[in-house]
């Protein structure tokens, strides 16, 4: 599954996403946009996988996008922003969105800088815990450019709008707990590695397919009407009751509480 500037490794249960790219502060070219999108794709296929964790190696997350890069070859930037229909979602986009779609719990773990594009892919995880001196930062503005890779989903959804504004507008760069402060991040660690691995297994306690209906019911039904939140609940439980998972956690709560979960359900 790993590829040039994007590895993945699968141990546990848990999924390790990569970007590898240190030598440029992990920038985000045509090659990181297509591996990423093609692991996501290849890791949501995958009913053995429990848990996943962004981060970046060499200690930063993502510089943002790749500019020269991107620009040097312009038929790279028409595959990127191409779609078949407006309200789809392109290959920049999909490298966010992407991770609300997988039916497992997504964990970004932030170090160094997470700018731009960066904060994009980052805005797309369940779950960001940051190092303390991370620089964050909704960068596009100073390149004269309109966030566009879908990060307003989660972005809308976790801050107020006027300060989600303010920080687009202005590509304020932020350190972890100011971040924090803001909801941009969901916790600051000195050891934010160690801590998304201590959640993943805490996630992991519970059914994989409880998992993947509470995370498909908080994302669709956030926003959504009443009714079609209730309606969305019914049948995600329906499911849950009749699957072989449901009865494991019943069991694990009352007599066998080692006894292993079977992989996720198809159709979540």
């Amino acid at each position: 599954m790993s590829g040039q500037s994007v590895q993945v490794k699968i141990d546990d249960g848990i999924a390790y996403v990569l970007l590898n790219r240190p030598e440029k502060m992990n920038a985000i070219n045509y090659l990181m946009f297509s591996e990423l999108d093609r692991a996501i794709k290849q890791i949501k296929s995958n009913r053995g996988v429990r848990a996943v964790i962004v981060s970046g190696a060499g200690g930063n997350f993502s510089s943002g996008l790749d500019v020269k890069s991107v620009m040097s070859a312009p038929m790279q930037a028409v595959k990127l922003l191409f779609k078949g229909l407006p309200g789809n979602a392109n290959l920049a986009q999909r490298v966010s969105l992407g991770w609300q779609n997988l039916p497992v719990p997504v964990i970004a773990v932030l170090e160094g800088c997470c700018y731009g594009g960066g904060m994009q892919i980052a805005l797309g995880a369940d779950v960001r815990i940051a190092s303390h001196d991370c620089k964050l930062s909704i960068m596009e503005a100073k390149w004269g450019l309109v966030p566009d890779m879908a990060g307003l989903v989660a972005l809308r959804q976790i801050m107020p709008k006027d300060q989600a504004m303010l920080l687009s507008l202005t590509a304020k760069v932020l350190e972890g707990n100011e971040a924090l402060t803001l909801g941009l991040v969901t916790q600051v660690s000195e050891t934010p590695m160690e801590v998304a691995q201590q959640l993943a297994q805490q996630l992991m306690q519970t059914s994989p397919d409880a998992a993947a209906a509470i995370k498909l019911s908080i994302n669709r039904s956030w926003t959504a009407s009443v009714r079609s939140l209730l309606c969305r609940e019914s049948i995600s439980q329906i499911r849950l009751l009749l699957g072989k998972n449901c009865k494991i956690a019943a069991a694990r709560q009352l007599k066998e509480p080692q006894k292993p979960y079977q992989d996720r359900q198809s159709g979540w």
